[in-house]
């Protein structure tokens, strides 16, 4: 059989076994399992299962520090600055959670900052998760340099994206998570690995010229979307990310999947209490946006996730044999058939 179904609870479980084996701490282990399984369950199977494996490859090479425990300081009520200390992303935001929560409620806006970091894989998680509190949130990350604007030839930013979430009645969070290149990183990397084409303005080869050849894409550098307005988003999203926070700017950021170094960049996240403009927030969005969707035909970001996510919590996620093996490989006593 080349694939296994396991429960999203499996999947966690597996995921903290091979990052235990691999020295990372139960905090660090179990942020950076919720984080892809849930990717995974909303069919983002590029940053989901197949991802966790570029953590693992990090944390066995020292680009992330497993046992790091994040700083978290509040040098304002409103204002959380996270510094990972090499650690993985998600642990620090886990940590100033509930208290970011809090502080949404009853300032009307709170944001956390966070610097020093490995990459976070699927940026709307971040904002999903305070649409879950009933907030409105915005997200941004950078990385290491991976766009060439308009013009030049070899990387600056990141694919930097931005995420919005936005609580709705029905239960269902209005989701949009984009990044500021033409497509994501990891689409053009599976596409070199399976030895097919990429569309025509993806990106460019090591030379600076168009290429539609994935592996010379690799080598090369993707581009923005929409020319130069993709590359000042870009630039907007680094300053959020890493102008504010003190993180590497995407030029002095070490490489996520090769070395010893911790990419060292940053994430940038704002709660939105609604409530604190007047009430029926949610309903009045919850209406616009069915209005939009059956009235003319608009696709609302996060529907799908959401319906994906159901149908995973109540059947399980179908993993790739070779996926579910090389994380089991790495977790003591796991099951080589789940179930």
């Amino acid at each position: 059989m080349n694939a296994v179904v396991i429960s999203l609870e499996e999947a966690r479980e597996l995921c903290i076994r091979a990052a235990a084996a691999l020295g990372a701490s139960d905090e660090t282990g179990r942020s950076l399992a919720a984080s892809v399984v849930a990717a995974e369950a909303e069919g983002q199977v590029t940053v989901g299962l197949a991802h966790f494996i570029d953590y693992l490859d990090a944390l066995e090479a020292g680009r992330i520090d497993g046992r790091a425990t994040p700083v978290v300081t509040r040098p304002l009520p409103a204002i959380f600055h996270s510094d990972a200390r090499g650690g993985a992303a998600h642990t620090g935001f886990d940590l100033a959670f509930d208290d970011l929560v809090a502080a949404a409620r009853a300032l009307g806006v709170a944001v956390f900052a966070q610097r020093n970091a490995y990459t976070c894989g699927a940026l709307g998680y971040f904002a999903g998760r305070l649409a879950d509190r009933g907030l409105v949130a915005l997200s941004a990350t950078n990385g290491p340099a991976l766009i060439a604007p308009a013009g030049a030839t070899k990387p600056v930013y990141c694919t930097n994206p931005l995420a919005f979430a936005a609580p709705t009645d029905s239960g269902t969070a209005l989701l949009i998570d984009q990044s500021s290149s033409a497509t994501a990183f990891v689409n053009v990397r599976l596409a070199a690995k399976e030895g097919r084409p990429i569309p025509e303005g993806w990106a460019i080869d090591a030379d600076g010229r168009p290429t539609t050849d994935a592996a010379a894409a690799v080598k090369g550098a993707l581009l923005a979307f929409g020319g130069s307005r993709g590359a000042n988003i870009a630039l907007m999203v680094e300053i959020l990310a890493a102008g504010l926070s003190g993180a590497n700017w995407s030029l002095d950021a070490p490489s996520f999947s090769s070395g010893g170094d911790t990419p060292g960049t940053g994430l940038f996240v704002v709660a939105i209490e609604p409530a604190a403009f007047g009430p029926g927030f949610a309903q009045r969005l919850g209406d616009h946006l069915e209005r939009l969707s059956t009235g003319y035909g608009v696709h609302i970001p996060g529907v799908a996730k959401a319906a994906a996510r159901a149908k995973a919590e109540r059947d399980g996620i179908v993993v790739p044999r070779e996926i579910y093996d090389r994380i089991a490989g790495k977790a003591p006593d796991a099951p080589s058939t789940p179930g």
